[in-house]
């Protein structure tokens, strides 16, 4: 029953959201994070738009960074930047065990590890999934990987 009710809650999520800002974690040209600058997450605590020339790719994976210095750092360790749960909605995945989009501008760094979240329109109200993540962070930290293993296939 429960997995019923999360594919309902995921499938009204995701079909609310066309035309928001949110993204699959890779999109159909195989750009990363909507082209966000996954160092800079970390260098700046911010979300800044990547720029095509400072593009690096992984396994068909498409990168974008803001400068020459941010992508020469993530080539040298991608996995120190790349997002948990393949950038998908974290609380999605603790709270609900499915993937949700995600909005690359919400975001938190939580020991050294990128975390993303929806922010949107749900059924014409503000949905931001980082508000929810922060009200019970530890449990939902707790939860994460082992929910993340069910369903990242």
């Amino acid at each position: 029953m429960k997995t019923i009710k999360s594919f309902l809650f995921a499938s009204l999520l995701l079909t609310s959201f066309v035309g928001f800002s949110q993204i699959d974690p890779i999109d159909k040209n195989k750009i990363a994070i909507g082209g966000y600058d996954l160092v800079a997450y970390f260098t700046d605590n911010a979300a800044v738009k990547g720029k095509q020339e400072f593009t690096h790719e992984i396994n068909g994976v498409k990168y974008q960074f803001a400068s020459a210095q941010h992508r020469d750092s993530f080539k040298k360790s991608p996995e120190k930047y790349l997002p948990v749960c393949d950038g998908y909605c974290a609380w999605g995945v603790a709270e609900k065990e499915t993937k949700f989009p995600i909005n690359p501008e919400t975001f938190k760094v939580i020991d050294g590890k990128l975390y993303l979240f929806f922010n949107g329109d749900f059924n014409g109200k503000n949905f931001n999934t980082l508000q929810e993540w922060n009200k019970a962070e530890p449990t939902l930290l707790s939860k994460l990987p082992a929910n993340w293993s069910k369903i990242k296939k």
